[in-house]
């Protein structure tokens, strides 16, 4: 099967030749969704809209790929302060309200690179949620 690279305008890992997200078949898989904003270039101060940025973004990708949040199967959540599980949540919620068919989430605290409060990887099987 023929790989294929996802890219996103106004996203990117700085200078680093690494696409948004690569499909295999109808498996996505993303590298790391930052909250950067995508029409300024900047990451917001506040950790609620770094959140909601990032959600907003993993979306960005899914369309880009042709896919959908129903699509995804697993959403790995890396955060700077797990304080910021509240605003997460949120943003869990509204992207996924069904709690019959939510996708599985892991969160892990790790050093993100300043000045990130959180970046998300997502797994998804395109065409089929």
């Amino acid at each position: 099967m023929a790989r294929r690279s996802i890219e996103v305008p106004g996203l990117h890992h700085g200078s680093l030749p690494i696409p948004q997200a690569c499909v295999v078949g109808d498996l996505l898989v993303s590298g790391g969704i930052s909250p950067l904003d995508p029409a300024t270039g900047g990451v917001p101060d506040d950790a609620e809209a770094q959140v909601a940025l990032a959600f907003a973004n993993a979306c960005r990708v899914l369309d880009a790929a042709g896919g959908r949040p129903a699509d995804v199967v697993k959403v790995t959540v890396f955060v700077r302060d797990k304080g910021i599980r509240p605003a997460i949540d949120k943003c869990w919620l509204e992207l996924f309200p069904d709690e019959h068919s939510r996708p599985a989430r892991h969160t892990l605290r790790t050093d993100l690179a300043e000045p990130l409060q959180i970046q998300l990887e997502i797994t998804a099987v395109l065409g089929k949620g």
